[in-house]
């Protein structure tokens, strides 16, 4: 990627998703929800039934952004050693030689996340946190960059169990793509007439080409009025009837990533309300827990959360 006035991170940003539209059609705000995440050096956690495109468009991104893939299935028998790697003893030193996790790569799926036992979701945790592995006693660092996407099952499919609070909230965003609509689906079926586009992806920029962007991204100029404005959502989530356990301080620094990334996006080096706006609900309602009275109404996080950017005044910023 050349550093010049021409490839700004939103001119990127639009080669990227054109590509990735070609083979996940009619999401186009899931897409650019995902592209502010991996800007944002977050990860993703997508919940939705089997089949809608949650592999694919994982597997998409990874190409356009030429990313070493990895991808486990998740299941009740996947170790935490399947992920983070283990050590053996070395034949010819006699000393324990460490071999890689399948989490060492630059883009991870972690498919039905939510099958497996806690014990290996929770070796995921260090990973997303600290981007290292520690396997008996030796931090390992993972590659830059690094991106988790986790897929769940909806709560109350077969053999699925709740992931733990603390692993919720290292998710940076949390999406649905749903069903498409039935033009975007006869869309979908045409497409691969030829085959499938997955083969007619290619990388758009480098590994070393991204992270210089998330770089970038993250000097995006926010100024504490807006700062302020953050604060008073996320402390509305700790106030309000609806809501039992509000967001952490983590979700605030991730609401702050996340608007610096949808800034860039639309072109501008600095944030503006809206972009918080734009982020916060996909960025908070997984980590909240609703209280007793607005689960028996019927409430939902999504809801809760519309009320509160209704409510908290907007800051007026030139």
């Amino acid at each position: 990627m050349k550093t010049t006035e021409e490839n700004t991170v939103k001119a990127y940003a639009q080669q990227i998703l054109s590509q990735v539209r070609q083979v996940v059609v009619g999401k186009d705000p899931i897409l650019l929800q995902v592209l502010a995440a991996v800007l944002a050096k977050g990860h993703i956690l997508l919940e939705d039934v089997p089949g809608v495109g949650k592999t694919t468009m994982a597997l998409a991104f990874s190409r356009v952004l030429d990313l070493e893939y990895n991808r486990v299935q998740f299941t009740p028998d996947v170790l935490p050693s399947d992920v983070t790697g283990y050590s053996i003893p070395d034949r010819q030193t006699g000393e324990m030689r460490y071999q890689r996790g399948a989490i060492l790569c630059n883009l991870f799926l972690a498919d039905e996340l939510n099958r497996a036992t806690s014990r290996t979701q929770s070796a995921l945790l260090e990973a997303m946190e600290e981007g290292q592995v520690t396997v008996d006693g030796i931090s390992h660092p993972l590659p830059e960059p690094f991106i988790v996407i986790a897929t769940q099952n909806p709560t109350g499919a077969a053999g699925t169990q709740m992931l733990p609070d603390s692993q919720m909230d290292r998710f940076t965003i949390r999406l649905s793509l749903g069903y498409p609509a039935p033009k975007d689906e006869i869309a979908m079926v045409l497409g691969r007439q030829d085959g499938n586009p997955l083969s007619r992806l290619y990388a758009l920029m480098t590994r070393d080409a991204l992270a210089a962007m998330q770089n970038e991204v993250a000097k995006t100029f926010i100024h504490e009025a807006v700062v302020k404005y953050i604060v008073d959502l996320i402390t509305a989530t700790r106030t309000s009837d609806d809501i039992l356990r509000g967001a952490s301080p983590r979700a605030t620094l991730a609401v702050t990533s996340m608007a610096k990334a949808m800034a860039r996006l639309h072109g501008r080096d600095y944030v503006v309300p809206s972009d918080v706006r734009e982020v916060f609900p996909w960025t908070i309602a997984h980590r909240l827990l609703l209280s007793s009275k607005a689960e028996g109404q019927g409430s939902s996080a999504e809801e809760i959360l519309s009320r509160i950017l209704h409510e908290t005044p907007v800051p007026k910023v030139r």
